[in-house]
């Protein structure tokens, strides 16, 4: 009937009462807000009382006068009201639009108040554009909506845009308590706080569940009842769970958690109603966030006593598993099973990390080789001799497997060092050897190994001690080991491991080997690694007086290098079923 009724939503009625009291008042509103929030009962309140003959000191209608009297009769022909949920067609405006032209009989403006006009289509909207440009000037619009996105910027650009609020429960309290008052009801204050937090935010579903409330109590709203009539489940129950996990008590809260599953509640529900039980303890621990609680006062005492128990890294880990248990939920096969395994969880958070048990991650295991070294080093000062002859043997173990590591690397098996290497192995009895006990792990095993493979500046000479063979090696052989090579060469190099690639070493006399290359740039790059060439070429070939000489290319000897299209085209001249291929399937060089 007023202003007065709305409820919370203070600072938009002043607004409107105020516009109302200085006549100036604007040509196209928008409401805007959730649901149930009063946007459709301040447009009627306020079409009144731009209508009203007589309005009062403070911008309220004065509920006398002819146009008040009709209003609220509803027989008022100033005031119209459209649903564009089911009138949002172009037609429906255009007859809207026409009735705008007739002026007013009794009082000074047409109010149309069009409601969820977010339904409307988008010629509804274009067509109600024009008239919303140039309104008569007795023509007053009031748009109301849930979803303000909807609308198209033209229309929002054009009204003047009041945001409506969610109505807080400590609100909707007050506001049933004044209904149960004038209804002769009697009530709990709990009662109401739980109709307050199931309605949402929203009034108009706080007073619809006051009413199925009222008529389910009979009069006598009580916590029980209502909870019983709305199938809440107790708030107890949130605080039992978590005073039984702060005191690890795994076995009680499997109990309740099965007594609350018998009365027919979703597990899932279970989780998510804990979680906003475990953020509200969380919230009330500081007194800066007690204000973010939207519960009742007695409920608000409760969370500060609960809260001075937990503490809070137990409330950050809680709510961490519970959210990722409410993530898990859908797609659980046994939804239960991961429920029970969320509350044991949280139950057992706050166990001491050396219980059985404690459903926490596990601990890291130390590494094998740091606990043998530990072991293991007193031996090796008390004996150093000991430690001597096992180094001995670990350097001729370390030379018997190079040549089967070198295996797995190379595409060709060199016969003649495994030989050696198996007669190297069949040393008489060595004492037991402990590769911990001297400091080295694999890793640096197989780093000793990764730089015998490696070609790396400055280390010529180095192979050479290990090279005493003057083998045989064909020019098949040479090009094996010399794309191999390449193929090993570290990523700093690999700008001159690519050009290496394409050159092609000859044997001139054997066993000297020539390489041309393309120019002096890339001749210099070769000769300052060209000893770890050279080295790596004696070793892999098994030839200690292997040579090798670098020459820049003459003219006449460089070859040209030849484009995608021109390497294609020497392919089909020298191979003509390749033409053939190309023309069965009518294929194109890309």
């Amino acid at each position: 009937m007023s202003f007065d009724t709305v409820v919370g939503q203070a600072a938009l009625t002043t607004t409107l009462k105020n516009a109302v009291k200085s006549g100036k008042l604007a040509h196209a509103y928008l409401f805007c807000g959730p649901r149930g929030v009063g946007k459709t009962t301040c447009a009627r309140i306020f079409a009144k009382a731009i209508n009203c003959q007589n309005p009062t000191a403070d911008g309220e209608a004065c509920n006398e006068c002819e146009s008040c009297q009709s209003f609220n009769e509803q027989r008022s022909l100033n005031i119209f009201e459209l649903d564009a949920a089911s009138n949002n067609s172009v037609e429906h405006i255009k007859t809207l639009m026409e009735q705008t032209r007739i002026p007013p009989q009794l009082g000074k403006y047409k109010v149309f108040i069009i409601d969820e006009v977010h339904m409307l289509s988008t010629a509804a909207f274009n067509a109600f554009l024009k008239t919303l440009e140039e309104p008569p000037a007795h023509v007053i619009f009031i748009l109301a909506t849930t979803e303000k996105h909807k609308i198209l910027p033209t229309i929002l650009s054009r009204c003047q845009i009041y945001d409506f609020e969610r109505m807080t429960v400590q609100n909707t309290i007050e506001h049933l308590k004044g209904v149960a008052e004038k209804e002769g009801i009697s009530y709990e204050e709990e009662a109401l706080a739980v109709i307050a937090e199931k309605a949402d935010g929203g009034m108009r579903d706080a007073l619809s569940i006051f009413d199925q409330a009222a008529s389910f109590c009979q009069g006598n709203i009580t916590y029980q009842k209502v909870i019983e009539d709305l199938n809440v489940l107790d708030s107890e129950n949130y605080f039992r769970i978590v005073d039984l996990s702060l005191e690890n008590k795994v076995s009680e809260v499997m109990v309740l958690l099965n007594d609350i599953i018998n009365k027919g509640f979703d597990g899932g529900l279970l989780v998510q109603g804990l979680a906003k039980h475990v953020r509200n303890v969380m919230m009330a621990k500081d007194p800066q966030t007690l204000s973010l609680l939207e519960v009742s006062e007695q409920a608000r005492q409760r969370y500060q006593e609960q809260a001075k128990k937990a503490p809070l890294p137990f409330l950050y880990s809680a709510l961490r598993v519970m959210n990722q248990c409410d993530i898990n939920y859908r797609q659980s096969s046994n939804k239960r099973l991961l429920v029970e395994l969320t509350l044991i969880e949280v139950a057992q958070l706050t166990q001491p990390d050396d219980s059985a048990g404690s459903g926490r991650k596990p601990r890291r295991l130390k590494s094998l080789f740091k606990h043998l070294i530990q072991q293991t080093q007193p031996e090796v000062k008390a004996a150093p001799q000991v430690a001597a002859a096992e180094r001995a043997n670990l350097n001729q173990s370390a030379q018997s497997n190079q040549s089967t590591r070198n295996n797995l690397n190379n595409r060709s098996t060199l016969n003649n060092q495994s030989n050696q290497n198996t007669q190297s192995s069949q040393s008489p009895q060595k004492p037991s050897l402990k590769v911990s006990s001297l400091g080295l792990s694999w890793n640096n095993l197989r780093q000793q190994s990764r730089q015998k493979m490696q070609i790396l500046p400055g280390t010529q000479g180095i192979e050479e001690k290990n090279v005493t063979e003057e083998e045989q090696f064909s020019q098949e052989d040479l090009e094996l080991q010399w794309m191999s090579m390449c193929n090993r060469m570290p990523q700093k190099l690999y700008g001159i491991a690519s050009r290496m690639k394409n050159m092609n070493p000859q044997i001139k006399a054997f066993p000297a080997v020539e390489v041309v290359v393309p120019n002096e740039i890339v001749k210099t790059e070769m000769e300052n690694i060209q000893g770890s060439i050279l080295s790596t070429l004696r070793l892999y070939l098994h030839n200690v007086k292997l040579t090798l000489a670098l020459r820049v290319a003459e003219r006449q000897e460089q070859a040209k290098i030849l484009t995608r299209r021109e390497q294609f085209e020497e392919m089909e001249r020298q191979n003509p079923s390749i033409k053939k291929l190309c023309e069965a399937f009518d294929l194109e060089l890309a």
